[in-house]
């Protein structure tokens, strides 16, 4: 596999070194890309450079992985508009084991090409400060590192002497990694560009040595919002921090024309499959295969087929047409997770025992938290137009009599897509 035409067809590349596609094409390469673990988990904005490694893998070359224990410490100025808060040499062992974890789940370690994960603590921790300046400041003047974008953004805002050696620092791991591992390619986001030529700068000047640079596009989402994003933050690969109901929930929920983007970037799907399933959806755009299709895959990819399996049918059971049987088998978790960023209300089981109809539970007891008054709570009962743990409400002033969901959550629902959750403690 021609790995930049690869790149290319799925709309991922976006510049590279002169020479760098005739020699992926001349022989098996070594590349490398760099993650900043400066939390215990990536998210989904990395996905692109995990893919990319993929990608590069399958093409036949070796693909590295260096997580940045020291220039974590450091912080990179790209793409920032202020210096970033610098992590404990503890706390960064912490997310540097964590990421590892994640990475393995993704690039094959084993085989002719087995993916290797370096860490960039591990050559600087016994470097001193005098042999640096000496062995790696001295090849690059201030003009170079002064002409770079990262830089010249960040001037008058302010930019600390930490950061703007960054650059320095990240050209010494691509320099390392050339004469120790024989690593000739250094790949990342179109904002890396000037970190990673300053790397092939650096082997030239001091091996005399010919290496590479290659740039993918950052994904931007078409309505101009930012990928990756949700109002509740970042979307993560930890399912602790984003649960894979959400997580599968984000790529359900994508706009057909950029899921007809994110399935090229982030599956494994080839262009034949990829082609059949636009087409499939265009001709029937209100099934969703296509967003369908791309949250099974990545969700599967990033957690497994049983968690998969287990936001598919708490979408079935919250939003589908199930019953309230169905309903009382739904875990907490799940629960929880689905209905999170819904509006919600606390009552207390005392405050759920004395309420003397369901018009006064969707109105007055929860604060106006489903109707503003009980006048336009009973006018949408009566039209038929309201339920409450998947039952419809045929009588607003009967008393409330329903089973508590886990003991404690109600959910109310009124028309077809507003739901609401009462949380009875």
């Amino acid at each position: 596999m021609n790995f930049v035409e690869e790149l290319r067809w799925r709309g991922m590349l976006h510049d590279l070194m002169p020479g760098t596609e005739e020699q992926l094409l001349k022989e098996p390469t070594s590349g490398y890309i760099g993650f900043d673990p400066t939390a215990d988990s990536l998210h989904i904005g990395h996905l692109a450079q995990i893919m990319t490694l993929l990608n590069f893998q399958r093409a036949g070359h070796k693909p590295y992985a260096l997580v940045g224990g020291a220039t974590g410490m450091v912080g990179d100025p790209s793409g920032k508009s202020a210096e970033r808060n610098l992590l404990s040499e503890e706390v960064l062992q912490h997310n540097v084991d964590c990421v590892r974890r994640q990475l393995e789940k993704f690039l094959d370690f084993s085989g002719k090409n087995a993916a290797e994960m370096v860490n960039n603590y591990d050559w600087f921790k016994e470097f001193s400060f005098l042999d640096f300046i000496r062995d790696v400041g001295k090849h690059i003047t201030v003009n170079y590192m002064m002409a770079k974008d990262s830089v010249q953004k960040r001037l008058e805002s302010g930019l600390s002497f930490t950061e703007f050696t960054y650059q320095l620092v990240q050209g010494y791991d691509f320099f390392w990694l050339y004469q120790n591992k024989n690593c000739k390619l250094q790949m990342g986001g179109s904002d890396q560009w000037g970190n990673i030529v300053t790397g092939t700068e650096l082997i030239r000047r001091k091996s005399e040595g010919s290496a590479f640079a290659l740039t993918t596009k950052l994904i931007t989402k078409a309505d101009g919002t930012k990928f990756g994003k949700t109002e509740g933050g970042n979307v993560w690969l930890d399912a602790k921090r984003t649960s894979p109901y959400q997580f599968y929930q984000y790529w359900l929920n994508t706009s057909d024309q950029d899921a007809a983007n994110f399935i090229r970037v982030f599956t494994q799907l080839q262009r034949e499959e990829i082609e059949a399933i636009v087409a499939a959806h265009q001709a029937a755009p209100h099934e969703r295969k296509l967003q369908q299709i791309l949250a099974h895959d990545i969700t599967v990819r990033v957690h497994s087929v049983e968690d998969y399996e287990a936001a598919i049918k708490a979408s079935t059971i919250l939003f589908g047409n199930s019953t309230k049987e169905e309903l009382t088998t739904l875990d907490e978790s799940l629960l929880l997770a689905a209905f999170e960023g819904v509006p919600q209300k606390k009552i207390s089981l005392s405050a759920f025992g004395e309420c003397a109809s369901v018009t006064d539970l969707l109105s007055i007891t929860t604060d106006g938290l489903v109707f503003p008054s009980k006048g336009e709570a009973r006018k949408m009962i009566q039209a038929g137009g309201v339920s409450i743990n998947k039952t419809k409400i045929v009588d607003g002033n009967a008393k409330p009599d329903f089973t508590l969901l886990r003991n404690k959550y109600l959910i109310a629902q009124r028309g077809k897509k507003n739901y609401y959750l009462i949380i009875v403690e």
